[in-house]
Formats: C-alpha cells, sequence, structure tokens
C-alpha cells in the first residue's frame, strides 16, 4: 500500500476513509505515517526480507501498518483477528515476526499469545490504554521518527497465510526481487489492468483486511491514486448507503455479502443511488448461480467473477455476459495452465471433474515447510495445487464443484455438497447452509445439512420436511441431504469462507476412520 506520486501529485486527496467515523487520511499524511513507520522497524533492527505481523480489526492505522513493510522490503503477515491465542502465536512464531502490531480490541488475546513467543522484539498497540504491559504505543512510538523515507527504501509483500480449514495454517512466500517500492510485483499490474483501477477511483472495501483479496485491493486502489472506503465490518444495508454517499466506482465481495443485501426488504434494496458502481468483483467461494443472477438483474452486467487462490498458482476471470453464457462458471485462464487431472494424475475428460492443477503462474512456496510445499507439487515439480475440484467445458471455462477434502462417497457414489448447498442458501427461509458427508452404517457416508434460518423462522421438523422437499425438486436423489439440522449460526470467517471442518468433527467424534 504503497503511496508514491500521489503523495505530492494529489496531497489533500483522501488515500482512505474509515466508513464507521468518517475520518479521512490524505495521500501526504498516509505517505508520512508509513515513512515513520518504516524508520521504526529499521530502527528495532528490521531489515529487508524480515518478518513482523499484524494482528488487527479493520482500523484507521491497518493500512499504515501494512504500508510501511510495502517500501521496507519486509514481509508482513496480516492475521485473522478472530484467532485464538494459541493460533496467533503458531503464526508468530511459524513466520518468524520479529515484530507485532496489534490493538486494543485485541490485546488481551495478543498479551496470552506473547508468552509463546520468545522471539518476538517489539510490540506494538493501537488506541492503547497506557497500562498495556510489554506493549508500545503505537502513535506514540512513530511520532518520533521523520515523515521523509528512510534511506534503503525496497519492495516488500505480505506473506499470508492460507486459512488454516484442513490442518495447521501455512504462510505462503512470493520471492521478493530486489525492486524500488515503486515497482510492485507482476501479478498485482495484471490486476490493475483486468479491473480498470485509476486515479479516480473510490474503492468500497467492505471485508476485513487481513485476507488477501482486500489488501490487494486496497493497495491497488492506494497505488493507483484513489480513495479507499474502509468499512470496519459488513452490513448490508451500510454497504449500500455508502455507495451512495461515496459513489462508489469499484467494490470486491463474497458471495455471502450477495445473499445478505439480496434478503433485504424490496424497499431498502431500492432506497439506495447505486449508479456510480462500474465494477463489483467476487471470489473466495462458490457463488450460487441463482444469488448471482439476481444480482446482475439488480446491479446490472457490472459483476465480474474469478478464481485464485492466495498461493497465486493461477487465475480464471469472466465478466457479466460471459457468465451468463456459462451459467456456474468460475471464467477462463487468464494466468497460468490449468489441468484437470484425476487421482493417478492422468487428465480428465471435458466435463468430468478432477482435481484443479495450473502450472504455476507466480511462484511461491510454503514458508519452512519444503514437506508441505512438495505436497501441493506435482512429482515432476511443474504443477501446483491447492486441492479444489472442478471441470472445464468445451469452451474453456472453468467449473468448481468442491474442494477434494469435503467430497462425500456415499455407497460408492462421489458427491461434491457445493451443488447442495448453493441451493439451500437460496431457500426464503434460509441465511446461511453447510452440507458434508457423516457416517452410514451402510453407504459409508450420507449427505447432512446444516441450516441457519433466517431470523423469525422455527427449526422444527416441518422446516426440515420442507427443506429437504426443495432439494428434491432440483437435485439428483444422492446429492439430496438425508437429515437436516439447525443451528443458530455456522462457522463462517469474516472473509466468507466457510469452516466446514468444525462442523464435520462433530459427526465423526469417536471414529478412527472415515471408512465406516
Amino acid at each position: 500500500m504503497y503511496a508514491g506520486k500521489y503523495a505530492v501529485e494529489c496531497a489533500t486527496r483522501p488515500a482512505f476513509i474509515m466508513a464507521g467515523t468518517g475520518e479521512s487520511v490524505s495521500y501526504a499524511e498516509y505517505d508520512a505515517r508509513t515513512n515513520r513507520l518504516a524508520h521504526l522497524l529499521r530502527d528495532h533492527g528490521l531489515k529487508r526480507l524480515d518478518h513482523y505481523a499484524i494482528f488487527m480489526e479493520n482500523n484507521n492505522r491497518y493500512l499504515e501498518s501494512c504500508g510501511a513493510g510495502e517500501r521496507a522490503g519486509l514481509y508482513y503477515t496480516c492475521v485473522n483477528s478472530f484467532l485464538t491465542a494459541d493460533e496467533l502465536a503458531y503464526i508468530v512464531n511459524n513466520s518468524e515476526s520479529k515484530a507485532l502490531i496489534t490493538s486494543r480490541a485485541r490485546r488481551d488475546v495478543a498479551m496470552k499469545a506473547l508468552a509463546q513467543c520468545p522471539k518476538l522484539e517489539l510490540f506494538l498497540i493501537v488506541d492503547g490504554t497506557g497500562d498495556d504491559g510489554p506493549f508500545v504505543d503505537f502513535e506514540k512510538a512513530v511520532a518520533a521518527y521523520p515523515g521523509t523515507p528512510i534511506a534503503d527504501e525496497a519492495l516488500g509483500t505480505p506473506m499470508l497465510y492460507s486459512s488454516g480449514t484442513t490442518g495447521r495454517p501455512k504462510g505462503i512466500l512470493r520471492p521478493l526481487p530486489e525492486n524500488p517500492p515503486s515497482k510492485p510485483l507482476p501479478l498485482f499490474e495484471f490486476l490493475v489492468k483486468l479491473w480498470h483501477y485509476r486515479e479516480d477511483m473510490i474503492y468500497l472495501s467492505p471485508a476485513p483486511l487481513y485476507h488477501s483479496a482486500p489488501q490487494a485491493a486496497v493497495s491497488l486502489t492506494i497505488r493507483n491514486g484513489g480513495t479507499a472506503i474502509i468499512m470496519e465490518q459488513f452490513d448490508p444495508q451500510a454497504y449500500l448507503a455508502l455507495i451512495e454517499k461515496y459513489k462508489a466506482t469499484h467494490s470486491q465481495l463474497v458471495p455471502t455479502m450477495f445473499s445478505r443485501m439480496l434478503k433485504l426488504p424490496e424497499d431498502v434494496r431500492k432506497r439506495y443511488d447505486l449508479s456510480s458502481l462500474e465494477i463489483a468483483i467476487h471470489a473466495a467461494a462458490p457463488c450460487p448461480a441463482q444469488v448471482k443472477e439476481q444480482m446482475i438483474a439488480w446491479w446490472g452486467p457490472i459483476i465480474h467473477e474469478y478464481y485464485g487462490a492466495t498461493e497465486g498458482l493461477g487465475f480464471t476471470a469472466c465478466d457479466s455476459k460471459e457468465w451468463l453464457a456459462h451459467r456456474g462458471s468460475v471464467g477462463r485462464v487468464l494466468l497460468g495452465d490449468l489441468h484437470i487431472l484425476d487421482e493417478n494424475m492422468q487428465p480428465c475428460p471435458k466435463g468430468t471433474p478432477g482435481e484443479i492443477w495450473f502450472k504455476t503462474g507466480s511462484p511461491f512456496e510454503y514458508f519452512n515447510d519444503p514437506a508441505k510445499t512438495a505436497e501441493a507439487r506435482s512429482p515432476d515439480g511443474t504443477m501446483s495445487t491447492v486441492g479444489d475440484v472442478g471441470y472445464v467445458d468445451d469452451d474453456g471455462f472453468l467449473y468448481l464443484t468442491d474442494r477434494a477434502t469435503f467430497m462425500i462417497i456415499s455407497g460408492g457414489v462421489n458427491v461434491y455438497p457445493q451443488e447442495c448447498e448453493n441451493l439451500l442458501i437460496t431457500h426464503p427461509k434460509v441465511a446461511d447452509a453447510a452440507v458434508f458427508g457423516v457416517p452410514n452404517e451402510d453407504l459409508g457416508e450420507e449427505v447432512k445439512a446444516v441450516v441457519q434460518p433466517i431470523a423469525g423462522v422455527q427449526p422444527d421438523p416441518d422446516l426440515a420436511a420442507e427443506l429437504m422437499a426443495f432439494c428434491a425438486q432440483h437435485l439428483s436423489r444422492q446429492k439430496c441431504p438425508r437429515s437436516i439440522d439447525f443451528t443458530t449460526a455456522l462457522p463462517r470467517l469474516p472473509t466468507g469462507k466457510l469452516y466446514k471442518k468444525a462442523l464435520r468433527d462433530q459427526y465423526w467424534a469417536g471414529h478412527k476412520s472415515r471408512i465406516v
């Protein structure tokens, strides 16, 4: 998040605005802030290619905490702000971070983690209370340094972690050339052209800044002289109001945000002027086709979709016109070389699901974990995967069916539960849904759905019967849930990704094997 020339050419233009408070930080002030923090980090011994960690909710110091690393040649790790102390300590230690930046809101968790992080040398806290133990007050600490650049500026970049839903999270390390901070990695220059980032754009960011997609989007906005509106947390009606208030031109969302906006009363949806919005991008989780059709009907053909892991293996994308012609697709390959392979590493026929592999479009490795890096690569080392499953149609468009780890094998039939999840979420009484395999003595596994009803709907056997009949109307028998349980809230990460493993494990407790 490097301001570059805009700190001079557009000094008074807002680099970012906090949605909740309206606080506006100009390019000149933002540039000075990142410089001061870069000086502080250098003064505490962090040199090029060293690591530090950020553990905060979205706040007015988050962007400069990243921006300092981008101009000091550092790897910065933005940590999921909802992690426990043990989980935070693991990432801090695994990333070999020398400094930790946190906030008052996350202070207690960070304090517990410190006892497990003996190699941390610097602890900074945003908006501290003055009684924060080992933590140094962030604002007071950076105020002692000049707002001019450090002498040895160099390009830095995030080292983010995989979500860890299938095991310990892994740090995704990209090679960092000795570039000046004004020259970003090629992957990001590609995205600027694809989504028409420009100097006068207004980007509305509704997602947590620790996630890779908003990280990249906000960084590109500032690098190109736009203004980023940072929502502290997503609220569907507030999001619509912010588009109108700031005349937002660009935004990036996840499908659950679409679903929540579509469930607003019609008069609320029509209340706000959304005509300024030019490009709305979505990714991170498969979007139910019915939801996307409703969004295109509401917002017009401005919705763009992409598929790409944080690892940067490859990249597919499609605009609204392409998607309508290839309903359910996540686009054609724009970066990398795509292969759909079976369990024997042989190519699958067109239309047949298999594991998605790419001849890597952007080099990466899992930090300090050669074994995991090797697991993600083909035997000859030329291709990589993150375990997603999908197929390609005759026109070269990719369709996702699931993650390999959540495939259900019921009576010898492979069932990919994403289709059932996508259907359930469209039911007017369903707020959220998860589908996965649970033990069945006869079939090995059977399909189970766990549903979060919308507010005011009674979760009872009648609702379960209604939803099962709804599934039977639209899906083949083996894809339909044999039973439905209810919950008040599904364990969905703030990024929109469903933490399905936590749900599924409850049903497999006591089973040493998933082969019954």
